[in-house]
């Protein structure tokens, strides 16, 4: 993949590029870089052009220093489409990026063929939810970094009892993205993605987008009925729960993630 680097509205991100045609825009999860899309390229970018995003603050993107709002976010998926002259794209998006899949189609409708909105939610996070991610960034900070055992707290956010007994190899990504993460810089996002996350679900009314919306039945941090609130708040959009998967969906079962997005996208051209 040719790997560039772009500058928005939070500093400057890095992406890797391949294929040609119509484009395709993965964003990641809190915590792993657009790595984590690795096999959606691969399989893609034979009919696609396929952008992999570095979020703010992690992998080869500028640290981050201060929070950030999603409208924000949403301004760098359009400057990275603009320096790469893309006018519009198909959104793919985990969990933050699903989040942020959301607000760009709401908010920049013109830039948009489409969203699959994964692992995600439109609505504000709980009381539970703000406590322990709370608690895991005082713990990391005290720590320096998200080390043992803080990794294995994150590694049941993002995994279900599938992945962790059967691939093995997910498991180990996963460990090891974590464990890479600058705290100084991503502790930002987390507060951003996580205690200070909007209520988007209003918003999200107006989206006229095709939207695939998916949920993991294993899912953790973001429950199926959640995931399910957020489709619904979606006018027209597709909801599907996946067997055997759980926040990471696109990276513990590729092969399923891939067939499902190669369906949704060959029933837009239908």
């Amino acid at each position: 993949m040719d790997e560039q680097r772009v500058e928005t509205a939070l500093g400057t991100l890095r992406i890797q590029v391949s294929g040609s045609g119509p484009a395709i825009l993965c964003w990641p999860s809190l915590l792993m870089t657009g790595d984590m899309w690795a096999s959606q390229a691969e399989h893609f970018s034979q009919r696609y052009r396929v952008i992999l995003v570095d979020p703010p603050g992690h992998g080869g993107s500028s640290p981050l220093s201060s929070n950030f709002t999603f409208e924000e976010c949403a301004r760098c998926v359009v400057d990275i489409l603009d320096e790469l002259g893309i006018a519009k794209a198909h959104l793919v998006g985990n969990s933050w990026g699903g989040m942020i899949g959301g607000t760009v189609a709401a908010m920049h409708p013109t830039r948009i063929s489409s969203a699959v909105l994964m692992n995600c939610t439109g609505s504000p996070a709980g009381r539970r939810q703000k406590l322990e991610y709370g608690a895991l960034l005082r713990a990391a900070r005290l720590l320096g970094g998200l080390r043992p055992p803080l990794t294995r707290s994150a590694l049941k956010a993002f995994l279900g009892p599938t992945t962790f007994r059967t691939r093995p190899d997910v498991v180990a990504n996963v460990r090891r993205s974590v464990e890479s993460v600058d705290i100084s810089s991503g502790a930002w996002a987390v507060r951003s993605v996580v205690p200070q996350r909007p209520d988007q679900l209003a918003l999200f009314g107006s989206i006229t987008a095709p939207v695939l919306v998916v949920a993991g039945v294993e899912d953790a941090t973001f429950p199926v009925l959640e995931t399910r609130a957020m489709a619904d708040a979606i006018p027209g959009s597709r909801f599907v729960v996946l067997d055997g998967v759980a926040h990471l969906a696109a990276l513990e079962d590729p092969d399923l993630v891939n067939s499902i997005v190669d369906e949704f996208l060959a029933s837009l051209s239908a």
